[in-house]
């Protein structure tokens, strides 16, 4: 499983903007110099990243980019659905029917299945601020007789990540 470059073109701008006074408008120029990324491949991004009000456009000669809403409500999920299909480690489209030519679900179905809930999960726990504010942790988890317990919840940093109580591996 692999990140896009959009995805991790634009996790890096939104960060940028958050480190870079995001109560101004911010300038794609000055995102790209900064972090050195191609500037019409940013103005793409920045397209999916307002249609998905993550993001707004300010015009005019302070113009820029400014939060749709505040980082600390925007998941790492909601921007990389924005500019990127979800990750996906199967290549199973429905849960129900597998990938084999006849139906069936294949030998790894259960356990990619299971791997992209634990990841879905984790990106919506955390958010934009979380990331900037390095509270994102160590995901550790212990697996007793499969089942991670009520006991072993994973915590990021002070964020609490409920999602990891259901993984299950059987």
């Amino acid at each position: 499983m692999k990140l896009s470059t959009k995805a991790r073109y634009a996790m890096m701008a939104l960060l940028d903007m958050i480190e870079n006074d995001s109560a101004m408008p911010v300038s794609l120029v000055s995102i790209a110099e900064r972090q050195g990324l191609p500037l019409p491949y940013l103005e793409q991004i920045f397209l999916k990243l307002r249609k998905s009000d993550i993001v707004q456009s300010a015009r005019g000669a302070q113009g820029g980019y400014l939060f749709a809403r505040s980082p600390a409500d925007i998941t790492l999920h909601d921007v990389l659905v924005s500019v990127d299909k979800p990750l996906k480690t199967k290549r199973c489209n429905n849960a129900l029917m597998g990938c084999q030519l006849n139906g069936a679900r294949c030998i790894t179905h259960d356990l990619w299945a299971k791997m992209d809930d634990v990841v879905e999960g984790f990106l919506k726990g955390l958010t934009l601020k979380n990331v900037h504010d390095r509270d994102v942790g160590d995901v550790v988890f212990m697996m007793k007789k499969n089942q991670i317990s009520e006991t072993n919840m994973v915590v990021c940093g002070s964020t609490y990540m409920p999602f990891m109580q259901e993984v299950s591996l059987s």
